[in-house]
């Protein structure tokens, strides 16, 4: 019992420590993660998602991601103009997905039927 009395102090003061050590938030990464958007595309559709997630999907290139940090930490863009350029990405970038998919499933529908004829004709 003593040891387990112990072990939970040890948790609680290296818990304790570990915060006291960890970075302040920047007041501009706070922003973009309290600013929530509507985002009607892909895995986020019918929810409310903050910025800095969608600047962090799958959706956003490393380089464009880094390049809009940039800026907006530097003062070139709003807050505004930012979630702007990410949905328009996260949009802009799930529609081509789907039209992708939609080209990759026509394309083997067209390939199952020129498969099922061929086996056909050589049955006869």
């Amino acid at each position: 019992l003593i040891t387990v009395k112990t072990s939970d102090k040890d948790t609680v003061s290296a818990a304790g420590e570990k915060d006291d050590d960890s970075p302040k938030e920047e007041p501009w990464q706070t922003s973009l993660k309290t600013t929530v958007i509507d985002v009607e595309a892909g895995e986020f559709q019918g929810h409310k998602v903050s910025v800095w997630d969608l600047l962090h999907s799958k959706y956003i290139p490393e380089e464009n991601r880094k390049e809009l940090l940039e800026l907006y930490q530097a003062g070139e863009l709003t807050l505004d103009q930012v979630k702007t350029v990410v949905s328009t990405i996260v949009t802009k970038a799930e529609a081509a997905r789907a039209e992708q998919l939609a080209n990759a499933s026509s394309h083997r529908a067209e390939s199952t039927v020129a498969e099922a004829e061929h086996a056909h004709l050589q049955e006869d």
